[in-house]
């Protein structure tokens, strides 16, 4: 469901009159106040080992429950990019970052409690020189090593990711 179909009431005067401005907003009849849909911002973690292998996540939760990912998730509205890197890797893998380069970003639609929420998705190749205290914690529930050879974009179940994946595989030739 599109985010313009959920929302039927002005947040700051209560009226019905909370009517489609733009694509991306609603604008209030009554109290004139426009309420902008932008997109959240989003982190994905490229972690290789020593041999090149990329760290994969396979997803505990819906959406795309039991597909492959990459370890990430939505930014905190108190964090830089670099820092929100590294907490979702944290989260997820237990994994201490040492070094997030951003590397590209793609533009994605993550359907959560059946709401349509444009993302944009930041991109970072990170460093990380201890993998002894990895295990898969919060939305992962499964960590794997697969080589590039290994890695096919389809099995990644959201659309960003696999064209991350695409772009990271065209990357390594």
């Amino acid at each position: 469901m599109h985010w313009l179909d959920v929302f039927l009431y002005c947040p700051r005067c209560g009226s019905p009159r909370f009517t489609v401005n733009s694509e991306k907003s609603k604008r209030c009849e009554e109290c004139g106040f426009e309420f902008f849909m932008n997109a959240s911002a989003a982190y994905v973690a490229l972690i290789t080992d020593a041999d090149g292998r990329l760290l994969v996540a396979r997803r505990a939760k819906e959406p795309a429950k039991g597909t492959l990912d990459l370890p990430g998730g939505f930014a905190d509205p108190s964090e830089t990019a670099e820092e929100g890197v590294r907490r979702e890797v944290k989260e997820e893998t237990g994994l201490r970052i040492e070094q997030a380069d951003y590397l590209f970003s793609l533009p994605n639609v993550y359907t959560y409690s059946g709401l349509r929420i444009p993302t944009q998705d930041l991109f970072f190749r990170c460093a990380v020189s201890d993998f002894s205290g990895m295990k898969p914690m919060d939305d992962a529930c499964e960590l794997l090593w697969m080589a590039a050879e290994e890695l096919r974009p389809e099995e990644f179940g959201l659309a960003s990711i696999r064209r991350g994946v695409e772009r990271w595989l065209a990357m390594q030739r």
